[in-house]
Order: structure tokens, then sequence, then C-alpha cells
């Protein structure tokens, strides 16, 4: 068999971009996208991606040069998914939360030619622009109106985002990768300031994700798909063209909250739909719901969801799917693969064991959890601490100008450490218990802040809980937590009871020994508590000088 070879017939770069093509012909008169008052088919979606794809490249945006969106869940930011590496460039979708100094450090970092701006976001890209060095080189912008409200002034814009699909050709020959580990995607990872972590993603890599998410997920042909997680979030964790892959019917939400939500699954039938455990919260703990009518699929990850939660949201209808990914593994690829014989276990094991973080998808070669002094393989006891290392396909290609930040991610001996710290179970299933920077070592035992907020959600009072280090002169740190209560409760405890609620629950030295109540705690866009704040918080707080007893 020495004589055979790859050839071009069997070698044709592996790219998500097809799956819109095959769309247009199998779904062709389908629904493809529906907002507000409008609603495209496939068609339609395939027509204006390659429209939008033509003018871009009559911009002069030449390969592999970066595209930027600042824009919400609305249907351009789903056609420039497509579009923009359709056109030859990366995509760069910016989180629209961000403040003006960080879009503009992110903007300089990433070389940005040109930019789709919604117009909600208008001031805050023209307030970046203007921080950019003087006689610096600056991207193009692009309006993206919205026919819901009036248009803003389109000064200082190329045109508008409309104006770009109508000039475009149809019958436009979408730019293929030249070689499928060409880069398709740059993404920024949460948090970058000053030293931005630009995540890139190939062709290939986005293939085998969206591919991967689908078969995991059991994600069937022409499912009701409903955007509450941000397109911008790991490029929706690969369901823009996973949607396409099934002809999915995407339904778009410039902003949601319960309310809307449960409105959208009614009116639209929804059958799908992602977000964070804050999402689950948020549904969990809407008044005067009754059950959903059918159920609906939906597929958390982004933080470790607390059982009660889970129990809660899969008492309203919801059909709970659990998984983990990062930024750098282009969506997910860990899941809380699903066992028949849980399904006699009662209701309160059933949510423990799905608010673990499961085992790798097919699609994934490798997960393991590494003792951090030996490097091997840590005890499956579901006690032992390690960080969490992966190994797969989908695997970002490294951080963008950072070889120093790849090589220490990407290890010579094949590994991904991912930063996060976790447990192998007896069953080979994995569980995150946290990130390695939010571990609390309180008189030299590590405790992990992830099972004390578990505790803290079973409080009927909680709404939302974390946990975070508070310096001790005596200890080293203690837990300090952060709690916001359920307005709609009568009587709210107090910082004694909801300590004793925690001792009767755990090991004392993992009670927290400060309780700080707040109307909410602050999150990211995507819905995660940011915990770098209340740290910041729970150390100008000083000593918690803590009995020593």
């Amino acid at each position: 068999m020495e004589e055979l070879k790859p050839s071009p017939a069997n070698s044709s770069p592996l790219t998500p971009l097809g799956f819109l093509d095959r769309a247009a012909t199998v779904y062709g008169d389908c629904p493809s996208v529906i907002y507000n008052s409008t609603t495209y088919t496939w068609s339609q979606t395939h027509h204006r991606c390659l429209q939008l794809a033509s003018s871009i490249k009559s911009l002069g945006i030449g390969r592999g040069q970066v595209v930027s969106v600042v824009a919400p869940n609305i249907p351009a930011m789903y056609e420039l998914h497509f579009a923009v590496p359709m056109a030859g460039a990366v995509l760069n979708t910016i989180n629209t939360r961000l403040d003006s100094r960080t879009v503009s450090v992110l903007l300089r970092h990433s070389e940005s030619k040109l930019i789709f701006v919604d117009y909600q976001s208008r001031p805050l890209i023209l307030e970046s622009l203007s921080l950019f060095p003087p006689n610096s080189q600056r991207p193009l912008l692009v309006l993206i109106t919205d026919d819901e409200d009036s248009p803003p002034s389109t000064v200082d814009f190329l045109c508008t985002y409309e104006d770009m699909v109508g000039r475009g050709d149809p019958e436009f020959k979408w730019i293929r990768p030249e070689s499928e580990w060409n880069p398709m995607i740059l993404n920024y990872t949460s948090g970058t300031t000053s030293s931005p972590k630009g995540v890139v993603h190939c062709h290939r890599g986005i293939f085998i994700v969206t591919v991967d998410s689908l078969i995991d997920w059991c994600v069937p042909k022409q499912p009701v798909y409903l955007w509450t997680l941000p397109m911008f979030h790991a490029n929706g964790w690969s369901f823009p063209w996973g949607m396409a892959a099934v002809g999915g019917t995407n339904v778009c939400l410039r902003k949601f909250d319960a309310r809307v939500i449960y409105e959208a699954i009614r009116v639209h039938r929804v059958t799908h739909m992602c977000g964070a455990p804050v999402v689950l919260n948020m549904l969990s703990n809407w008044p005067g719901t009754e059950p959903l009518r059918n159920p609906v699929q939906i597929l958390t990850a982004g933080a470790p969801p607390p059982a009660a939660i889970l129990l809660r949201t899969e008492s309203r209808g919801f059909i709970v799917s659990h998984g983990y990914g990062l930024t750098e593994t282009g969506g997910l690829v860990v899941s809380c693969a699903w066992k028949q014989k849980w399904n006699r276990l009662p209701a309160t094991e059933r949510a423990r064991l799905k608010s673990r973080q499961g085992v790798r998808t097919v699609g994934m070669t490798e997960v393991d959890v590494l003792d951090p002094e030996s490097g091997l393989s840590a005890k499956r006891d579901g006690s032992s601490l390690g960080e969490i290392v992966l190994r797969g396909g989908c695997i970002m290609l490294g951080y963008l100008k950072d070889p120093k930040g790849t090589s220490k991610s990407l290890t010579d001996d094949g590994w991904f450490f991912t930063g996060d710290v976790g447990v192998m179970h007896s069953d080979g299933y994995l569980e995150i218990k946290d990130r390695s920077k939010d571990v609390i070592i309180s008189g030299g035992e590590n405790l992990s802040s992830v099972e004390v907020e578990s505790v803290l959600y079973t409080h009927p009072a909680v709404n939302e809980a974390a946990v975070v280090a508070r310096p001790d002169d005596f200890w080293g740190e203690t837990p300090c937590a952060f709690v916001s209560l359920k307005p709609e409760r009568t009587e709210q405890p107090t910082e004694k009871e909801i300590m004793e609620y925690c001792r009767a629950k755990m090991p004392h030295y993992m009670v927290p020994k400060t309780v700080v109540f707040k109307e909410e705690l602050p999150k990211t866009s995507t819905g995660k508590i940011q915990k770098f704040v209340l740290r910041e918080t729970a150390k100008a707080m000083g000593s918690s000088q803590v009995s020593r007893m």
C-alpha cells in the first residue's frame, strides 16, 4: 500500500464554510434567520453572505487580514461568521460590553482592517479609535443599522451594512483556504487589557469542533435554535456554523431577559438554546411560569453549574446538558455524557452527577488531570486535585504575537494546559474544582471555592454566590462569600445563619469566615461572575482576623 498517497481529490482543506452552500441546496426555502419581523431563508442567507464577502474583498482586504465585528445577536452578526472568512479574511468578534480603552488595545493588537459596528456600539468604537496613536492607520468602518429604530448618522463610516450587501456579487466564488491550517478566527479571551491574549483558530479546528458539537449534543436536522449565548463569546460555541450544517432556524435576540426567552420559546417553538449558568438561574427563578409545553434542550457551560440550579431548571421543562470548553478550544470539548441508568436515581443525585463536566467528546483525543508536583495523572478518586490538560484537533493554533504564551500553554509533550483545576472520578468523569488562581489555601489546606458555592446555592434564599480568598494574618487566607438574595423572600438570612447553614454541610475549614450581601454580583457579558473584582474587594477588607481555634 506504500504507493497510495494523498491526492487533490481526497485532500480538500476542511472548512465549515461549505455548510452554507449545502444548506442553500437542501434547505433553500426553509427559514434560516428570524429577527423581529424579518425572516430569511437559507437561500437568501447564502446569497447575502456571498454578496457581503464580495464587497469585503473589493475593499482590498487581503487573505489573512483581520475584520472585526462589534454587534449583538442580530442577523448581521450571524452572516458575518460566514462572509468574513469567505472573503479570505480572519473574523474577530469583539465583546460589546468592553470599555473603549480595552477595545482600542484589541483593535491595534489585531491590526484590524475593517470593523462592522452595530449602531448601539457606534460611540464605543469612535471613542476607541480616538485613543489610537497619532498618525496611525485606522480601520475602515461599516455601520449596522436596525429597521426597528431610526438609523443614526453615518458620518465617519464608509457605508451601511445593507449597502455592503446590496453592492456585492451573489455569484461570488468564495475564497477557499489554501490549507486547512490557514487562520480563520481570532478571539480575545475575557479580561484582556494591556496584554491581550488573541486566540487564533484555523479552518480545520473550527470544522472539527462544529461537527463534534452537533454529534455530542445529538442535534437533529432543522432544530429551532434561540440565540441567548452571545455569538461574540467563542463564536457561540461553534453553533453559527453548526446551524447551517443541520438547516436549523436561528432565532436572534438583540437583548433578552427571562420573560423574552419564555415568549420566544412559545412563539417560535424553540427546541435548542445555549447559555451560561446565569441564564439557567434566570429561567429557574422567573415567577409564575408553568412548565414548558414541549421540552427545550439547553446546553450550559462557562462555569460549573450548581446542582441546585440544574434541578430547578429541569423542573421547568428544560433538558439540561452540561459541557466544558475554553476560547482556546473553539467550543465544548468535554461533556457530561448521560447514562440511562442514572435516570433511575433520585432527582438530587441526578443533578449532582450532571453538574460534573464529564468525559471527552468524540472529536477530542485525550483529556487528563495532571498532578502539579509529579506531572503524572492524578489519582482517579474524585479528590486529588490537578491541572486539566487537553489534546485534540480543535485546540488553537496559538496566541497572536505571543510565542512565549503559546509555548507555555502548548507544551512539547503534546498537551494544552488549561489553567483549570479539577479531579477525575473513578468512573473516568472529570469535574472542575476551580481556576488555579481561585483555589483558596487556608492553613495549608487547599479548598475549592466551587464546592463552597455549590452548598451556598442550595440555601433557599440564595440567588447568586461567589467565594474568593480573603487575607488572614494567621491562616494566610480564609473563604469569603459574596451572596445576592432572592428578592421575593420576606425573611432574609443573616451572615451568621449563612455560616451555620454551611457548617452543617461541609468541613469547618471550608465554611466562609465572611459573608457579604450584595444586591447583584458583578458579571462579564457572558454571565460569568467576575471573581477578580470580588478578590480585590476582599483584599481591600484586610485580614479576616478569624479565631485560631
